[in-house]
């Protein structure tokens, strides 16, 4: 495997990610030359285009046999390239070291990240929340009848541009809970279950679309709110797309006492951050649902706001607040790796037992016997040669 992707050096730890998978693959950082006919040349990998959620079988035979005939493969595009329920319980946990362990932000990040965590907590517990109510996702949600008319034709154009022709009905998107969450509904849940105008809230989001406008009853119920200008100039090496400031979210995000996201559907930021919480000690979520709160909100906004707290809290305390629990479709994989990425003190299943204290002695010492058998078959094949 080559690292590629120069977003993945730009953002990521690629050393650590390295070390890390160095037990489950071979990760290099170029590919070798070849020799042949006395000439040394670059090796030209294979352009080739996963099917979405394509089974594993796909790469065993269709990806495999592409690599043995030109002896290198670029995958691309690469996300969603692979089917998330396999019945490959040590795949799936590969993944989750990929994803949970392997993966980790440069140092700057990480250092910046813990600064704004360490400097929030000074002051008590904190919450973050995932605000997702931003040009591109209102866009796609096709809920824009709460906009003016000028903010229509803007989500109108944008979605023309960048999405399937269909047509999309407020109402109906609103009672299957594909609408984002406005921030003053957001604001309304977490004072319905109790929270106040003192709890601290840290917000990560992009550039909100409709501005202060929508902004200003949640500052008005949560005043003591905090987002990623708390970084200041200087501090990250920013790229033109912002990913920086977007992973220092991520991190404060995950440290966070309680996350809440307000739209969880293609949301890769969401989703990996709920099992990223969930598989680092089932840490509190708060996850509306979106469909069950609908009516609710449809009501106020004819007028019939009687006892919509109540009705709130009932909705929202039915919820798991990031507890154990079996993943049962359509939830993701990413989004709930129970029980595949946890391992068990009475498995009766060898292979779902929790490893032993000294699992990276052993891992190391297997390691090195393989690497002492490839050196030495290497070496034959040079004498013979």
């Amino acid at each position: 495997m080559q690292i590629h992707s120069g977003m993945m050096r730009d953002m990521y730890d690629v050393p650590h990610f390295i070390k890390t998978l160095k037990y489950d693959v071979r990760i290099v950082m170029s590919i070798p030359k070849i020799t042949a006919h006395g000439k040394s040349k670059k090796l030209r990998a294979y352009k080739i285009e996963p099917p979405r959620d394509a089974p594993v079988t796909w790469y065993r035979t269709t990806a495999l046999e592409k690599l043995r005939k030109y002896g290198a493969i670029y995958l691309t595009p690469f996300s969603h390239r692979l089917a998330e329920e396999i019945d490959d319980p040590e795949l799936q946990r590969l993944r989750c070291r990929v994803n949970y362990h392997a993966l980790q932000f440069k140092p700057n990040i990480m250092k910046t990240s813990s600064d704004i965590v360490n400097k929030l907590r000074s002051e008590g517990h904190f919450m973050s929340i995932h605000l997702r109510f931003e040009l591109d996702m209102l866009a796609y949600a096709g809920c824009i009848d709460i906009f003016t008319p000028k903010e229509q034709e803007i989500l109108l154009k944008y979605r023309e541009e960048n999405f399937a022709n269909k047509t999309l009905v407020y109402k109906k998107r609103r009672l299957i809970g594909k609408c984002p969450l406005t921030p003053e509904e957001v604001g309304l849940i977490i004072r319905a279950m109790g929270f106040n105008n003192t709890t601290r809230i840290y917000l990560a989001s992009g550039k909100l679309f409709g501005g202060e406008r929508f902004m200003k009853p949640f500052k008005a119920m949560f005043p003591r709110l905090e987002n990623n200008s708390m970084i200041g100039s200087g501090k990250l090496e920013e790229d033109n797309r912002g990913l920086a400031r977007s992973a220092v979210d991520y991190m404060v995000c995950l440290l966070s006492d309680i996350f809440m996201p307000t739209y969880d559907g293609p949301s890769n930021f969401a989703n990996n951050l709920m099992g990223h919480r969930l598989y680092y000690g089932f840490r509190t979520i708060i996850t509306p649902n979106r469909k069950a709160l609908a009516p609710i909100f449809m009501d106020m906004e004819e007028g019939r706001a009687s006892g919509y707290e109540e009705r709130i809290r009932q909705v929202m305390f039915n919820t798991h607040f990031g507890a154990p629990h079996k993943r049962i479709h359509p939830e993701s994989f990413y989004t709930n790796s129970w029980p595949e990425c946890f391992c068990q003190m009475k498995a009766g299943n060898q292979a779902d037992r929790c490893p032993p204290d000294n699992v990276n002695d052993v891992l190391e010492s297997q390691f090195q016997n393989k690497e002492d058998v490839e050196a030495e078959a290497t070496n034959q094949t040079d004498s013979t040669s």
